[in-house]
């Protein structure tokens, strides 16, 4: 457990800290742009790893802190497609939020496909991914892991608004003013419309595939069935 914590709070601490702050603007200064990305991405699978690997030493020990029963289970399954149709769909289309893709914002129309639903689809995923996890599971090392994971998307977008809003200045404060953070709000405020189109039916259907797929191998991937 203490290793998990000290896994969890690395990861977390690197992104909110390291990223998120004008500490990163010190460390470009001395390292340049270049090197630090490839350290932080290799912190950033270093601490994945150890998340992963400090998670499997502890899960079984520790509290049980709540057990909502088979419909929480069946619940979780479908938050986790939710999170992939977020997820899959966001990483395959240009997002002036990502890295190196500022250039998106020169297109007539940066805020178009899943865009639309959300600027940040890849956070949201992971936060529906892991808010699902932690209702199927209750016990002491799960809340820590899928806890952190969760605190650290739902924080990620105001994080990446705020360093791409002061380095991209108008052009990202038009299409802030144009999306939304949190998924659906600016469709429901009349900002945008929902475009299946748009989105593109092949990204759906790859993330229904690869939500299949990993769901058939959680068992020999994760050593759990999540339909058991």
């Amino acid at each position: 457990m203490t290793s998990l914590i000290a896994a969890a709070a690395f990861f977390v601490l690197l992104h909110l800290l390291v990223s998120g702050t004008a500490l990163r603007g010190v460390i470009v200064r001395i390292v340049g742009e270049g090197a630090f990305m490839g350290l932080f991405s290799l912190a950033s699978v270093a601490g994945l790893v150890w998340l992963g690997m400090a998670y499997g030493e502890a899960r079984g020990s520790g509290d049980l802190y709540w057990d909502l029963g088979p419909g929480a289970k069946h619940g979780a399954l479908a938050l986790v497609l939710l999170g992939f149709l977020l997820l899959v769909p966001g990483i395959l289309t240009p997002n002036p939020t990502g890295v190196k893709q500022e250039g998106a914002l020169d297109k007539p129309d940066p805020a178009r496909g899943m865009l639309r639903v959300t600027r940040h689809p890849f956070l949201w995923g992971v936060a529906i991914w892991a808010l699902a996890h932690l209702l199927a599971n209750g016990d002491a090392p799960s809340v820590i892991l899928f806890g952190a994971l969760l605190a650290l998307a739902l924080s990620g977008g105001a994080s990446i608004d705020a360093k791409r809003g002061k380095a991209l200045g108008a052009k990202y404060a038009a299409f802030v003013a144009r999306t939304s953070n949190v998924p659906f709000a600016a469709i429901l405020a009349g900002k945008q419309k929902l475009s299946l189109g748009e989105i593109g039916w092949w990204r759906l259907l790859l993330a229904v595939v690869i939500y299949v797929a990993v769901l058939g191998g959680h068992s020999v991937l994760f050593g759990v069935n999540p339909l058991g």
